[in-house]
């Protein structure tokens, strides 16, 4: 085990058996294992192309988190499949600031930048992305879906400053559009990817306005990368094509089924959920339910555990309702909504940290969320955007009660997963006398 200071105490602590253990700290390291007799030449090359790689611990957002195993034959297989829709080399620039623990950044700005020599830039906070962006200008760039907004909602903090910008960005004069995506570092993307979650339309149509050239993907912790088509060839709100080695089955419920060559050998010490999850013949059952189109292209609906079934037992996407609603201010964070067995739908709304503190400061009062929640001029910029929502939804969609919460929901709490997942049976505990009292009302 190779680890940082801080989690040694943990890992002796665990109980689990190891031969070595690695404390790096500072370009120091310091050997507090046995180290006689150990044969790193043999060692390595005594790993087998079916041997596991690394394991990738699934988010918990339907259940208690499980180990992923993937293997060295996979993880090149799935290189070589993505390359053709992604393709990257050793001139390429990448930036590594998602959980390393999380599939995307350990797969795409790991894995696949040492098979191809390309450059990575790591930080550990991400609040030093911007700055990080406009430093390192990358030519290769992957984020969640709450990155995005949090990229669009500093460039149009920034557009707004100033009233020629503004007004050559609205009219998409090209020369204007280029300076901003130059000034925040995306002058030399070649391709930008979004996944763990859908990417709400109106960021993602924002994006490519900005010359951003994005595409939405689809994977999941079991099978890695699985979907995905080129910027050139991307739609809005599909997540492209099965990438070449790929096999995708749609069952009559809508729920997609996958298989190929990257796909995990089995969850950690748990083979009743493995069969559970892929079946004798190899197919993976992803639990995601999606739509097809003319083309080829897949939408994903939702995921199946996390469908609306209300109590007419009409289905809904909550993610379609909670990017709707949200849609019409910058003010408001993550969002969901409430309706399973219900008459009718609710929404438990979270304000954005930071387009609160801006809120806060033009208007003069304190930016706890616990104040501007119940700021009137906070609660009918909210209520005008659930409204503008509520239009684009059919009517048994629509949200009808809402409360606005007095915390904000940030990735790793209590509320929402590293990569911005909401944990939504979680919330539905946490915030139950909230939901009733939303019910309650006449």
């Amino acid at each position: 085990m190779v680890t940082e200071r801080r989690f040694a105490d943990r890992i002796r602590d665990s109980g689990a058996r190891l031969a070595h253990l690695l404390v790096v700290e500072d370009g120091d390291v310091d050997e507090l294992g046995p180290a006689a007799g150990f044969d790193f030449e043999s060692a390595w090359r005594a790993v087998a192309p079916e041997d596991v790689l690394c394991l990738i611990y699934t988010s918990g957002t339907t259940g208690p988190p499980k180990g992923v195993e993937h293997t060295h034959r996979g993880a090149l297989a799935l290189a070589a499949a993505v390359d053709s829709a992604f393709p990257m080399t050793g001139d390429d620039v990448g930036i590594s600031y998602l959980p390393s623990s999380h599939a995307a950044d350990r797969f795409l700005t790991h894995y696949f930048t040492m098979l191809h020599g390309a450059e990575i830039t790591t930080i550990a906070d991400l609040r030093q992305l911007a700055p990080t962006l406009a430093t390192v200008r990358p030519t290769i760039f992957a984020a969640v879906p709450r990155v995005w907004e949090k990229l669009k909602f500093g460039i149009e903090t920034q557009v707004q400053a100033d009233e020629q910008v503004a007004a050559g960005f609205a009219a998409d004069v090209p020369q204007v559009v280029d300076a901003i995506r130059a000034k925040i570092g995306f002058d030399r993307l070649k391709w930008a990817l979004s996944g763990a979650a859908a990417i709400p339309p109106h960021v993602y149509a924002f994006m490519r306005k900005l010359g951003v050239p994005v595409s939405e993907v689809w994977g999941m912790s079991e099978c890695g990368l699985a979907t995905g088509t080129s910027p050139a060839e991307a739609k809005q709100a599909t997540v492209g094509k099965p990438f070449p080695g790929l096999e995708t089955r749609v069952l009559d419920d809508g729920e997609l089924l996958v298989r190929g060559p990257w796909l995990m050998r089995g969850y950690r010490n748990d083979p009743e959920k493995t069969a559970e999850t892929i079946d004798p013949e190899g197919w993976l059952r992803t639990g995601d339910i999606v739509t097809v189109d003319d083309d080829g292209y897949l939408m994903i609906v939702d995921r199946k555990k996390e469908l609306i079934i209300n109590a007419g037992g009409k289905n809904m996407s909550p993610s379609n309702i909670e990017h709707a609603i949200s849609e019409g201010s910058m003010l408001i964070g993550p969002v969901m909504a409430v309706g399973d067995g219900r008459p009718y739908n609710v929404a438990l709304i979270t304000l954005d940290p930071d387009a609160a503190t801006a809120f806060a400061a033009r208007i003069g009062v304190d930016a706890d969320p616990a104040v501007l929640c119940k700021d009137a001029r906070v609660r009918t910029e909210i209520q005008a955007s659930v409204d503008a929502g509520n239009q684009k939804l059919s009517r048994v969609e629509q949200i009808k009660r809402f409360a606005v919460l007095p915390t904000y929901w940030e990735p790793g709490g209590d509320e929402m997963t590293p990569t911005s997942k909401l944990k939504r049976k979680p919330i539905s505990r946490k915030y139950a006398a909230e939901i009733e009292d939303l019910y309650a009302q006449p």
